[in-house]
């Protein structure tokens, strides 16, 4: 038992490791806090004071929704309770029986308060109502009408704008957990899966990555993060994608590829992070989204590729099985790209049995091999 929780939390402190070190996060998050800014920098994010509204987290939205609202209630009353008290209205300055009010049953702080309430959410109980006797009383009535419009229109579009934010959609686009490099119509290349959880489309869907490592350059110079482009295509090319299953992202691993220099035994020794991205514009809102991921050495797998998902059934129609959307199976592979590359017989490998599901024919992939692996 001490074994099995000792083995546990050595996996639980790798993973947090893991996460510490990434520069973006398998959800798409980017690990990075800015340090020393100057208070003038940090006073232009009020200038632009939607977007700060915008992006806050909802927590803050809801106490800044409760706190506009109670506190506006609050400071009107006060206002209120002062024109009363100003016209002798209140009930302990003990008022004439032919005192005309500037606001008809509001005699005290607590009425003053349910007045302010009643006029700026346009609750009308009767019990309480302004006259013409003072001409203040008028002008305060305005004034937090307008005001009360203006918060109302305000944080209700902030609460809009939130819910509809487009990484809300990109939420629903999800990359498989590990890569893999295996051979693919005579080339070695580097794969990952891509798929769209629903059934409305991305318009214009393009794909990139970029790998991001530390380099030394010939004049002695470190160059931390330096970005380094990394070209992904699908059968359909890369650009307008019709994403309506799980695509398979596919980059050839040739001389100008970052990976050409790598092996099945020097890969997990590498230090570098994919970062995959995804640019499309959402079918039903019109609103442009962008999914990211990345992936480190220990998240690619040498030697191995993806189970087929797409199947046919005897009905006719297509079915993405999503629980072999991850899964990977063993093939016979080259131990490194030079030599898939220069030495004879490694340019094909053999193929498993419905790994590439060529005629989408109706199969049943949970009693297909049983080497599979996450």
């Amino acid at each position: 038992m001490f074994q099995f929780f000792q083995k546990r939390l050595r996996e639980y402190l790798a993973a947090r490791r893991i996460q510490r070190t990434r520069l973006v996060t398998k959800d798409g998050r980017c690990n990075i806090e800015f340090g020393n800014v100057r208070y003038r920098n940090r006073f232009v994010l009020l200038m632009d004071f939607w977007t700060t509204f915008v992006e806050i987290r909802w927590r803050f939205v809801l106490l800044m929704f409760i706190t506009s609202f109670a506190g506006s209630w609050f400071l009107f009353g006060l206002l209120w309770y002062w024109i009363a008290k100003s016209n002798g209205d209140l009930r302990w300055q003990d008022p004439p029986q032919n005192h005309t009010r500037c606001v008809d049953n509001v005699h005290g702080l607590t009425t003053a308060f349910l007045y302010s309430l009643e006029t700026q959410t346009t609750i009308g109980y009767g019990g309480r109502a302004i006259t013409d006797y003072c001409g203040g009383a008028v002008t305060l009535l305005i004034v937090q009408s307008i005001l009360g419009a203006v918060i109302n229109c305000f944080l209700c579009g902030v609460i809009l704008a939130k819910i509809s934010l487009p990484k809300k959609r990109a939420k629903t686009i999800t990359f498989s957990e590990m890569a893999v490099i295996c051979p693919k119509r005579d080339s070695l290349c580097l794969r990952i899966r891509v798929a769209n959880l629903r059934k409305t489309l991305l318009i214009g869907s393009q794909i990139y990555g970029k790998l991001l490592r530390t380099t030394v350059t010939t004049d002695g110079e470190t160059i931390i993060l330096d970005q380094v482009n990394i070209d992904f295509v699908v059968d359909a090319g890369k650009d307008n994608l019709f994403f309506v299953c799980p695509l398979t992202l596919t980059h050839v691993i040739d001389k100008a590829s970052p990976f050409f220099e790598m092996a099945v035994d020097t890969l997990h020794m590498q230090e570098f992070e994919l970062v995959v991205f995804l640019d499309g514009t959402a079918e039903s809102t019109s609103s442009s989204c962008q999914v990211r991921t990345s992936f480190i050495p220990l998240e690619i797998q040498w030697g191995y590729n993806f189970l087929p998902i797409i199947s046919r059934t005897k009905e006719g129609k297509y079915r993405v099985d999503f629980s072999n959307f991850s899964k990977t199976v063993p093939v016979a592979t080259a131990h490194c790209a030079y030599c898939f590359h220069n030495e004879k017989g490694h340019h094909h490998h053999h193929q498993h049995t419905g790994v590439e599901n060529q005629g989408f024919e109706v199969i049943d992939i949970h009693d297909q091999l049983d080497g599979t692996k996450m």
